[in-house]
């Protein structure tokens, strides 16, 4: 382990730390800073010639400073001649834009993975992908980690599994749902939804049967919450008891809080891919660690193991 160095950025350093006790090893320190003028500074302040460096750096909220702060950082351990270098992305931002839709739009997950490339980045890891095709825009090899052991475990320990149904929030997130329903031995509906603008849409109708049933709904991330509350509402009409809804990556902008709080969701499960931070507290979220994961993921990588053992059981 002696040639394992972990780095954070400042997105997230608590997770770092949790990452790191699990590893049982010392956070390395680097020195972020601010020039007057905004621009970002940063200094390694260990020696990382010849070793295996790990930059814990989710680009999260607010996204373009995260993102250029994890390329600095990445260009500094480069040119530190450190001897391999995997950023760990626990929520890879700007991945939302991952085709070309509409005419004259960008496909911004492609223009960062190979802005990351060349930055410094050797390899990828990171936590529940928003489209799983953006694995194929890095010529790097990425590691792909699936956040449902740390939700099937929370929901095996509180036993609210009876009567269950899982439920994608819409068609696109019907992969993810069938794993989980695969999981807990229990049914799958879908919403059927009609988005009206980027961050508003419409439920149509439910596919499959929730009447009677505990329903928890399954996501890559919740931004705004209109999606994931609409969706909840809709199946409450259609006779659903409690809901649950376990999302990998709480974004949480704008008035989500609220919007769940005021909503049929009985407990909104999040991770700390993302930091939660106070203002955005709610007696409705409950945030589950994915400490343990990253930290036996990093050391499996460091020691050349396969990490496949950590996603075999999700049956994508």
């Amino acid at each position: 382990m002696n040639k394992l160095v972990v780095f954070s950025g400042s997105s997230n350093k608590k997770l770092a730390e949790r990452i790191c006790k699990c590893l049982k090893i010392k956070l390395a320190n680097v020195d972020v800073a601010r020039f007057s003028d905004g621009e970002v500074s940063v200094k390694i302040e260990e020696n990382v010639r010849g070793k295996d460096v790990f930059l814990i750096q989710p680009t999260c909220p607010p996204v373009n400073d995260n993102l250029m702060e994890l390329l600095i950082i990445l260009d500094a351990l480069r040119r530190a001649s450190a001897q391999r270098i995997t950023a760990v992305i626990p929520y890879f931002g700007y991945a939302r834009q991952d085709r070309k839709d509409q005419p004259r739009v960008p496909i911004t997950a492609k223009l960062v993975a190979n802005i990351l490339t060349g930055a410094g980045a050797d390899r990828i890891l990171t936590l529940d992908l928003h489209a799983g095709q953006i694995q194929g825009f890095f010529d790097i090899p990425l590691d792909h980690l699936f956040a449902i052991n740390v939700f099937s475990d929370y929901f095996m320990k509180i036993k609210k599994v009876n009567d269950l149904v899982v439920v994608s929030p819409d068609v696109g997130g019907i992969k993810m749902a069938r794993a989980y329903a695969k999981r807990f031995s229990c049914g799958l509906a879908i919403v059927d939804k009609r988005r009206n603008s980027p961050d508003s849409t419409e439920v149509m109708h439910i596919l499959g049967d929730v009447d009677g049933k505990n329903v928890i709904l399954v996501d890559d991330m919740v931004a705004t919450g209109s999606s994931l509350v609409e969706a909840a509402k809709a199946l409450k009409k259609n006779g659903a008891k409690k809901i649950y809804a376990a999302i990998t990556h709480g974004v949480l902008t704008g008035g989500a809080v609220d919007k769940i709080n005021n909503s049929c969701i009985d407990t909104l499960l999040i991770t700390d891919s993302i930091p939660m931070k106070k203002e955005k507290s709610s007696r409705k979220i409950k945030v589950v660690s994915v400490d343990i994961l990253f930290a036996e993921a990093i050391k499996r990588i460091h020691f050349e193991q396969s990490i496949s053992v950590l996603f075999d059981a999700i049956g994508r």
